[in-house]
């Protein structure tokens, strides 16, 4: 059954070069460039879209050329687009440089914009209305630490469950005031880190830490190595499928959030959310892209088979 979710949080353009050979720091390297719309809440938002749920997704954008690119890019993918343009400012932007086997080598954020996506803006009619109709809302650390805890206290006072990505290091730290509202919070490994302050050994020790701060659930992701998950009573790991090739890395963290979250919604238990989480991130891994055009239901439950069965580690 169709789920409805709010986004709130990233909608901009991804640029992304690519290195043809071996990477040489501080030379230049050969290569190719691109750009497409991008950001995590966006990148999800269309993915969840693709899976078969009403989406609505508002963001600051700006009045130019890269902003009708991010517009007609959510309304292909079925994505009820509604955000607030400010015209005499620029779309925000992610500038990457990718190795040739898809790794990230460098990135630069300019996000400024998003600065002015305040906690009053929550306050607005149609965003009010977009709240009391939803299921779930979807939020990303792009958004100010005070816009972030304003939606967090919006979703407990009308019991709406929220999910959150973490973005990047620099910014999960963000959503540390208001971990006790989240339902689910999307991070790898560095972004694990930053919010424990910590980095041990095993990546339980994450999950302890991570309850200790409020943090209800989670969804740890370490690249290749076996992912940790956990509830307010489970915690579980799965290992990511191995796969022929890959052609860019960006957008599986948002993809797998998209995966995890329209399972939950279907009535699936942790552990196979997760397994859903995994087969979206496979599927988009082998896109070029930062979400996969191809990302439908039917082509979910096949690449399922590809996923391995979580293994309970409490």
């Amino acid at each position: 059954m169709s789920k409805s979710i709010l986004v709130l949080g990233g909608a901009h353009i991804d640029r992304r070069g690519r290195i043809f050979g071996e990477t040489n720091a501080g030379a230049s390297n050969p290569g190719a460039w691109f750009e497409e719309p991008g950001g995590g809440g966006f990148n999800a938002a269309r993915n969840l879209a693709r899976l078969g749920h009403a989406v609505r997704m508002i963001s600051p954008r700006g009045g130019d050329v890269l902003g009708e690119m991010v517009a007609t890019s959510a309304r292909n993918a079925g994505v009820d687009d509604r955000p607030f343009v400010f015209l005499d400012r620029k779309t925000p932007s992610y500038t990457a440089i990718i190795e040739n086997d898809g790794n990230l080598v460098i990135a630069l954020a300019d996000m400024e914009l998003y600065k002015l996506f305040g906690p009053r803006r929550l306050m607005i009619r149609a965003v009010r209305d977009a709240f009391a109709e939803c299921d779930l809302v979807l939020c990303d650390a792009n958004l100010p630490t005070e816009t972030l805890a304003a939606i967090a206290a919006r979703c407990a006072d009308m019991a709406k469950p929220l999910a959150a990505i973490a973005i990047s290091p620099a910014k999960v730290v963000r959503l540390s005031p208001c971990l006790g509202g989240i339902s689910y919070l999307f991070l790898n490994q560095a972004e694990a880190e930053a919010l424990t302050q910590s980095r041990p050994e095993d990546p339980r020790e994450w999950v302890a830490q991570l309850r200790t701060l409020g943090l209800r659930g989670g969804v740890i992701t370490r690249g290749q190595r076996p992912l940790v998950a956990f509830s307010e009573d489970l915690t579980l790991t799965l290992q990511p499928p191995t796969l022929p090739e890959i052609a860019d890395v960006t957008g599986a963290g948002d993809s797998l959030a998209a995966g995890v979250l329209a399972a939950l919604l279907a009535g699936h238990d942790l552990a196979q959310a997760v397994r859903h989480g995994a087969a979206a991130a496979a599927i988009t891994v082998q896109s070029p892209y930062a979400t996969s055009e191809n990302l439908s239901p039917e082509l979910l439950q096949q690449t399922l088979a590809l996923v391995p069965e979580a293994e309970i580690l409490s």
